[in-house]
């Protein structure tokens, strides 16, 4: 594994410092933080959880005492490509037969001081959540979330790169479904062949891929199945996979295998389209999260399909693909400049077919930048 460039070290360092100082702000001594995206986030390598506990323990600033990477030794080379010295992170390793969640107590004590409240990572397993609280003794156990995805939801410059490389990786996929999806193929087929080109166009995986046909796009979250698509047939090209920094790419475009069966299909598609640039046109700071989801939905209930229009706007994305901040009614959060998200608005007619435009967005300074940039127009291809 490589060495962590030093850009992306000073970076991964800032956000320790914050992440530090956001846990002082929440009346949080420290933070335990599993592998994962978080981890990730923190120190560059997200790791794997095993039943043995690896855990960053890292203090708030006004708890004092510096970031401990525990991990077993036997775990210690899938980390070798942390660069902790430069993070100022101790390493603190274990081996089997010796108590690790006392390790992990006794270095949040060896100041002398006792901490009152502990934070453990929201996706931390049971196994080692539970250990932990028996080990803490009268410390209150939270969650980290809401430490850290005040963080994460503000994205810096090195993450809005790395999400604009993975928009760009997906557009070109899109540029080449008609390569693969036509009539008497099975939306099976047409989804290997998509997640095939998810990775030879430059992620290093295929973490999902929709192809739903015909009544099959009415579902939204429909997969692949072995149902033989046919002339005429609406399909919603639903993909998206992480790039080698972590970071996730998912754009949704609509297709039709020859001209449209059904008689409604452009007039109710022009309805979707605009629904979705109105939300696009409503991102700008100080702009709240459900007056985004709000622009989409008025267009398509004034139009009648309020009642098609199943799901929220949006949802951020990031090292997770679904993440903070989610474009959803009752979501008062107000959009600040660096947080990235889906514009998703869809419209599904059970039984028959369905749609949906989605794009990945960032609200700048002064307004938005979309990741995506295929075409948004349904995409009539050869029978």
């Amino acid at each position: 594994m490589s060495t962590t460039p030093s850009t992306e070290t000073e970076a991964l360092r800032a956000r320790l410092d914050r992440t530090g100082t956001a846990a002082a702000t929440a009346g949080v001594d420290a933070l335990l933080v599993s592998p994962g995206s978080d981890l990730q986030y923190l120190i560059g390598i997200g790791g794997e959880s095993f039943e043995r506990l690896t855990c960053l323990v890292l203090p708030s600033a006004e708890f004092g005492g510096v970031p401990v990477l525990v991990v077993p030794k036997l775990e210690q080379p899938g980390y070798s490509g942390v660069p902790t010295a430069e993070l100022g992170i101790e390493v603190a390793t274990w081996v089997d037969g010796e108590d690790p969640y006392k390790l992990v107590t006794d270095l949040l004590r060896r100041s002398g001081d006792t901490p009152g409240r502990v934070a453990v990572a929201d996706m931390m397993p049971a196994l080692h959540a539970v250990q932990l609280r028996g080990a803490l003794g009268d410390a209150d156990q939270v969650l980290a979330g809401p430490v850290l995805r005040e963080l994460r939801m503000r994205k810096d410059s090195t993450e809005i790169a790395a999400l604009r490389r993975a928009g760009a990786a997906i557009d070109r996929v899109h540029a080449r479904v008609g390569e693969w999806l036509r009539a008497g193929r099975t939306e099976a087929e047409v989804g290997a062949d998509i997640a095939a080109a998810i990775v030879a166009e430059g992620h290093t995986r295929a973490a999902f891929v929709i192809v739903g046909s015909g009544p099959n796009g009415a579902s939204p979250h429909h997969e692949l199945s072995d149902r033989v698509i046919e002339a005429g047939d609406v399909v919603v090209v639903d993909i998206g996979g992480p790039i080698a920094e972590g970071y996730n790419s998912d754009s949704t475009r609509v297709y039709s295998v020859g001209e449209p069966r059904h008689e409604d299909v452009l007039s109710t598609y022009a309805v979707l389209k605009a629904a979705q640039q109105a939300a696009v046109d409503a991102v700008r700071p100080g702009v709240t999260a459900e007056a985004v989801d709000q622009a989409a939905r008025e267009v398509i209930a004034d139009a009648g399909f309020g009642e098609f229009f199943v799901h929220r706007t949006g949802h951020g994305i990031g090292l997770d693909v679904h993440e903070d901040p989610y474009i959803v009614s009752g979501n008062d959060l107000t959009l600040e400049a660096g947080m990235a998200f889906s514009i998703e608005p869809g419209i599904y007619l059970p039984g028959r077919w369905g749609a949906r435009i989605e794009d990945i967005v960032v609200a700048t300074e002064d307004g938005v930048e979309s990741l995506n940039n295929q075409p948004h127009d349904l995409v009539v291809l050869p029978a």
